[in-house]
C-alpha cells in the first residue's frame, strides 16, 4: 500500500493530524470526535447529533467493508441503520452540502470514497 504524503497539519488540542492534499487524514487511526469537529469546523459546519449518527454509520460501514462508501451505498446504509426518512440523499444533502459521500467519509476520518470524483 502506498503511503500518502503529508500536504498540511490539523492542530486539535496541541496535537498535529497530517492531511493530504485533499484534506483527508493521513492516519485514520489518528481520528477522533475531536478531529472530526476541527475538520467540520474547516468545512463551516457544526455538528450535531444527526451528523454524529451519519459518521458513526460511515465509520461501521468502513470497518464492514474496508472502504468508504460513495452515495448511492451511503444513502443504503443510512437508510438500513437509521430508517427511511434519513436514508435520503435530501437528508445527507442538508448535513453535508456539496458531496456529503465526499464531506462525511473525510469527517468521519476515512479515505475518500472511490468513484467520487
Amino acid at each position: 500500500m502506498a503511503t500518502t504524503e503529508i500536504y498540511r497539519y490539523l492542530p486539535v488540542d496541541q496535537h498535529q493530524y497530517g492531511l493530504d492534499p485533499e484534506g483527508y487524514l493521513v492516519d485514520m487511526n489518528e481520528w477522533s470526535p475531536q478531529v472530526a469537529t476541527a475538520l467540520a469546523e474547516e468545512e463551516g459546519l457544526t455538528l450535531t447529533e444527526e451528523h454524529w449518527e451519519i459518521l458513526q454509520v460511515l465509520r461501521d460501514f468502513y470497518a464492514r467493508y474496508e472502504m468508504a462508501p460513495a452515495m448511492r451505498p451511503l444513502v443504503k446504509a443510512v437508510g438500513r441503520a437509521l430508517g427511511p426518512e434519513k436514508g435520503r440523499s435530501i437528508h445527507l444533502m442538508r448535513l453535508f452540502p456539496g458531496s456529503p459521500a465526499k464531506v462525511a467519509a473525510r469527517l468521519a476520518g476515512l479515505p475518500k470514497p472511490t468513484h467520487c470524483l
